[in-house]
């Protein structure tokens, strides 16, 4: 399906988030559900501080990416495996099953918006098309959104496995959007930003207070091109005002070129210490 007619109004034809940790707390829960496998472990005999279980936590999913993909039940996979693994096997059927449980709690855990987020959204579909994009597995995802009240914001869902410039290109060739005229807000540059960066769309950096490790990447220390920042995404309708104004003025052959912009009082903030997930 292509974004209607209503989108050639406007400079931009499609307007796009992450979710998880964008638009609703999601990086807590994965802390929560660390201390609750660490306290345990502990209880199972496995003489570890918290932060030399993660270690292990975080080199598993690392490894299990490949095969289990994002997502809770690829987390609690890896969970199950650092628990046999640092047990030598000896864990107890008990406990196998408490993580079990813990993965079931953060299927159907409540959604939590972030403040502003819905009366945004709101706003914002009123005027663009707007599509979800989101990495992880069918199911949760697509649960969590209709538990969140957004749906009706978003003429487009995408629920992918990974986010990669591949990705965005089959996902803007389908829906037929000329990359310039595209745009994705969301709280990981190595998920939301790079990629959507490298085949030339627009890209709003909101970093959020927690993120995962994995989801960490540095970016060129060149001005980038189509690049926002913003601290809050309730400063997103300005960011989004410029760069149609920016698309206009090329179309007309004015020439401004947006280099890396952070919108006032803006600036990078990087994760918390110990953080894990986007």
């Amino acid at each position: 399906m292509r974004p209607t007619a209503d989108a050639d109004t406007h400079a931009l034809a499609l307007v796009a988030f992450d979710a998880d940790d964008t638009l609703w707390h999601n990086e807590r829960s994965y802390r929560d559900a660390r201390e609750r496998f660490c306290r345990m472990l502990n209880d199972a005999g496995v003489a570890l501080a918290p932060d030399a279980i993660d270690v292990h936590v975080n080199r598993t999913e690392a490894a299990n990416l490949g095969f289990y993909g994002y997502g809770v039940s690829s987390f609690v996979l890896s969970l199950i495996e650092t628990a046999l693994d640092l047990t030598g096997g000896r864990i107890s059927g008990g406990d196998l099953r408490g993580v079990i449980e813990l993965a079931k709690a953060m299927h159907t855990e409540d959604v939590e918006l972030f403040p502003g987020v819905r009366d945004l959204l709101t706003s914002l579909a009123a005027r663009y098309p707007l599509m979800l994009i989101t990495k992880g597995q069918l199911l949760h995802q697509t649960s969590k959104l209709d538990r969140s009240g957004l749906r009706d914001c978003f003429r487009f869902v995408e629920v992918v496995s990974h986010k990669t410039p591949d990705v965005y290109g089959a996902i803007l060739s389908r829906h037929g959007v000329d990359p310039a005229r595209f745009v994705m807000i969301g709280n990981s540059l190595r998920s939301d930003i790079l990629p959507v960066l490298e085949i030339g769309a627009w890209a709003v950096h909101v970093p959020a207070e927690l993120s995962w490790a994995h989801e960490d990447a540095d970016l060129p220390a060149a001005p980038i091109p189509r690049y926002f920042t913003l601290p809050a995404i309730d400063r997103l309708p300005g960011v989004l005002a410029a760069i149609e104004q920016t698309i206009a003025d090329a179309r007309r052959g004015v020439r401004r070129s947006p280099s890396r912009r952070s919108a006032p009082g803006a600036g990078r903030r990087r994760p918390a210490a110990g953080s894990r997930r986007s």
